[in-house]
């Protein structure tokens, strides 16, 4: 099974390897993506980089953070601590 696929729209990428990686149902993470609960970011590498991408999925404090060459196969995976998005935090109480 390929985990990430590269398309004339951009990545494509297995949603069970971005669901087992936040513990979550992959059968949800679509409607979580829609709901900005779980995010995502591609950063295109450059000079030394280049030809490799950075995929970034965030959930609920974590992390998981895809390196792939430009025929999709991942070379590194990671997961870290992140800060929550400002967008959901909770406001301070008066």
């Amino acid at each position: 099974m390929t985990v990430v696929t590269i398309t004339t729209n951009g990545f494509e990428v297995d949603a069970s390897v971005i669901a087992s990686a936040f513990g979550i149902d992959p059968s949800t993470l679509q409607a979580r993506m829609r709901a900005g609960e779980v995010t995502s970011l591609c950063e295109a590498g450059v000079d030394a980089d280049l030809g490799r991408f950075r995929l970034t999925f965030r959930h609920a404090g974590r992390a998981l953070r895809l390196t792939v060459d430009a025929d999709g196969q991942v070379l590194t995976r990671a997961m870290f601590p992140v800060g929550v998005a400002k967008a959901n935090r909770t406001p301070p109480a008066d």
